[in-house]
């Protein structure tokens, strides 16, 4: 999902949200509302989801959006920050939003830091990967010439699969109704 991202939205920092329980329509205005112009959105496999820049520079906005608002009861929101500037304070970054409220936020540079309510929700799965829990550091990072940063985006993309797979997201390429910029 990150490369197809990265591929699709070029010199853009974007945030990839995907609802269940709503319409792709009522997704999109939400996020107009919250000054987000989707750059893309769709449905696909049960799940309405939409493509928007994280921040809004033109009117100075640069807050996280507000999606516990545009998550009512019976509705289930997912959220990838994936193109951020980790020294500006967003770091690549996973939330789940059920009922109005956050279920469980993690950053992708710090996996085993998960806040929310259930912080937890996705642990046995996390571990079942092993991303979290005992070993999970690289058994490479004492060998001389070793970078740990040449496998960190295959890290990132098996976190993703992991999350995908649990909550049957639908994979890439996803097909917009709304054109891309």
């Amino acid at each position: 999902m990150i490369s197809w991202i990265r591929g699709a939205f070029p010199h853009h920092e974007v945030n990839v949200v995907f609802a269940r329980g709503t319409s792709a329509g009522t997704l999109t205005q939400g996020l107009r509302d919250r000054q987000r112009e989707p750059l893309a959105s769709g449905e696909a496999d049960g799940w309405a989801w939409a493509v928007h820049e994280m921040l809004n520079g033109e009117i100075e906005d640069f807050d996280d959006v507000d999606y516990n608002a545009l998550c009512p009861d019976g509705t289930e929101i997912i959220v990838f920050v994936t193109q951020p500037c980790s020294p500006k304070g967003f770091p690549p970054a996973f939330a789940y939003h059920r009922d109005g409220h956050l279920v469980l936020w993690f950053s992708f540079e710090d996996v085993r830091t998960r806040v929310g309510a259930n912080p937890d929700h996705l642990s046995p799965e996390l571990l079942a990967a092993g991303i979290i829990g005992p070993d999970t550091e690289c058994g490479l990072a004492d060998e001389f010439g070793h970078d740990c940063f040449d496998h960190f985006y295959d890290d990132h993309e098996r976190l993703v699969k992991v999350i995908a797979d649990y909550f049957a997201l639908p994979s890439p390429p996803l097909t917009a109704e709304v054109a891309s910029k």
